[in-house]
């Protein structure tokens, strides 16, 4: 007669897989710290520098408790180069650094914000950048066009933790 084939077989095989998985839990290691990767992007930043026509902008520093997260150059519309930097801010939300010199510009920005409606402006180191809210996402953004180039900073982030890493942008020298 085989172990399964009573009520009480069925139990034993039970009881010695779940042993199995409550052995196998306490010998897997866990970890209950955060981990957020760091990713560099100094370098992603001077590739796009010398990729593109325009002057290029990136955070002189980054602000205190963020965690650079993500970088990357895609294409966006028309052929025009994106770059993108990705950040967990200090309360752990997302924000996000985006610039393109695709045109129009209006596109660009509408397209980051998930939004073409303003609801007004801000002035971050003396320059207006217009506010875009998207509800539905609880997504807030920053839009700066300049001539060339259009900025954006967006993310779940409050209004202050955008407007720091929008006022810690730096415009880069061209390389020689």
């Amino acid at each position: 007669m085989r172990l399964t084939q009573t009520f009480y077989g069925y139990v034993v095989a039970m009881l010695v897989c779940l042993a199995g998985v409550g052995v196998f839990l306490l010998m897997t290691p866990q970890s209950r710290t955060e981990h957020i990767p760091k990713r560099e992007y100094t370098i992603t930043v001077a590739n796009f520098n010398r990729a593109v026509p325009y002057r290029v902008w990136r955070p002189s520093q980054d602000p205190a408790g963020w965690i650079a997260n993500s970088n990357r150059i895609a294409d966006g519309s028309a052929g025009a180069k994106v770059l993108y930097l990705g950040f967990a801010t200090a309360k752990r939300e997302h924000a996000m650094f985006a610039q393109s010199g695709e045109q129009p510009a209006a596109g660009f920005g509408n397209r980051m914000a998930n939004s073409d409606r303003s609801i007004g402006t801000e002035q971050i180191n003396g320059q207006p950048w217009d506010k875009r809210f998207r509800e539905d996402k609880k997504q807030r953004t920053l839009i700066r066009t300049l001539p060339g180039v259009t900025l954006v900073v967006t993310g779940t982030a409050d209004w202050p933790e955008l407007t720091q890493l929008a006022a810690s942008l730096q415009e880069l020298p061209k390389p020689s």
